[in-house]
């Protein structure tokens, strides 16, 4: 290995190791309580040098955010290879279920992502475009998982042919997140005074949503 070579790995290395101590400081202290200062101490660098590899703490949250939207993903996809096989309504519904197992099984990165779609933090500045960019791809990418199953519905006649698919996309997210948000926040509550698991509330908010825009031909989605 050349000197270039080694050098840009050292790099790498260097900058995966800001990142993950970003990570473990934001899961632990929240967003809006991290400074540049934690990241650096966590990661055994200097303020400088963390400055280098990140402009602001806004960037390195944008990539916390690039590794939990690609291990959703990977859940999605690995949900959806037997697509072929079933019809558009169960494919919703099964990235429903991928979704929620996702906030179950990675609920650091879930919170994350939630924080960012419900809160006020649009982070126009501080961030390269590299960063931003890329985790608005990873993001448009999963929506793009449901407008292609929408289309599948309106092709089998399951879904209306009506619908804007790109709005009722936005709709299905915006609604499975708030689910999602209720479903793990309000565990507890759901199951000791309603006697309902976060799963059961979940299919329930499915059925409701998927009834508001399936045909008559739609089918058995249970």
């Amino acid at each position: 290995m050349g000197i270039y070579e080694r050098k840009k790995k050292e790099k790498e290395i260097r900058r995966k190791d800001i990142i993950e101590a970003a990570e473990r400081i934001f899961f632990t202290k929240g967003y809006d309580n991290t400074t540049m200062d934690d990241v650096a101490k966590e990661a055994e660098f200097s303020k400088r040098t963390v400055y280098v590899y990140f402009t602001s703490k806004e960037q390195l949250y944008f990539e916390v955010m690039t590794r939990g939207y690609k291990l959703l993903i990977d859940m999605l996809r690995n949900e959806l290879e037997d697509g072929e096989k079933r019809n558009a309504i169960r494919e919703i519904k099964q990235m429903s279920l991928a979704m929620y197992h996702f906030s179950r099984d990675y609920p650091e990165y879930f919170k994350a992502i939630m924080e960012y779609e419900n809160g006020e933090m649009d982070f126009q500045k501080g961030i390269s475009d590299k960063s931003r960019e890329e985790c608005y791809v990873l993001g448009e990418k999963i929506l793009g998982y449901l407008t292609k199953a929408l289309k599948k519905g309106i092709m089998e006649n399951s879904i209306r042919s009506n619908l804007d698919v790109t709005k009722t996309a936005l709709v299905l997210w915006s609604c499975m997140i708030g689910v999602y948000n209720t479903a793990n926040r309000k565990k507890n509550y759901i199951e000791n005074y309603h006697n309902t698991t976060p799963e059961e509330l979940i299919f329930s908010a499915f059925q409701l949503i998927i009834g508001s825009i399936r045909t008559a031909n739609g089918g058995n989605y249970q």
